[in-house]
């Protein structure tokens, strides 16, 4: 298994799964995926939007995947620093669009969660429970 494992590390170990699974719902089914993301009906039944939805999710994936690999890696400095900035700069644009396109409770949660996740990577939670 991975020696460096710690009960302490489910929170982030979430985070991580959640953005490489979560990642791979726009491939099968785009409409769902925007409307999930927190977008209004409107934008997610757009046929246009759902390849840009594709596109996006890959490197939300590809973060998911890096986050994985350095944990793996026991990399949890650099694990750490991917929370943070995935937290803090992904999290104020999510919820700052749903924000922008009427929805208000899907903006609060985005921003929320992103700032957990900053202030988890920015402490270093992960490195400091290893």
């Amino acid at each position: 298994m991975l020696p460096h494992f710690k009960p302490a590390h489910i929170p982030p170990l979430f985070v991580a799964t959640a953005t490489s699974l979560g990642g791979l719902l726009p491939f099968f089914a785009p409409s769902r995926a925007l409307t999930d993301f927190g977008l209004p009906a409107r934008i997610a039944s757009a046929k246009p939007a759902h390849p840009v939805m594709v596109i996006a999710s890959a490197r939300t994936t590809a973060i998911g995947l890096m986050l994985w690999t350095f944990y793996a890696q026991g990399k949890l400095v650099e694990f750490d620093t991917i929370l943070a900035i995935l937290g803090s700069y992904v999290g104020a644009v999510d919820g700052w669009v749903c924000w922008g396109e009427g929805m208000r409770g899907k903006a609060v949660f985005r921003a929320v969660s992103g700032a957990v996740i900053a202030f988890w990577g920015v402490k270093g939670l992960t490195s400091y429970f290893a």
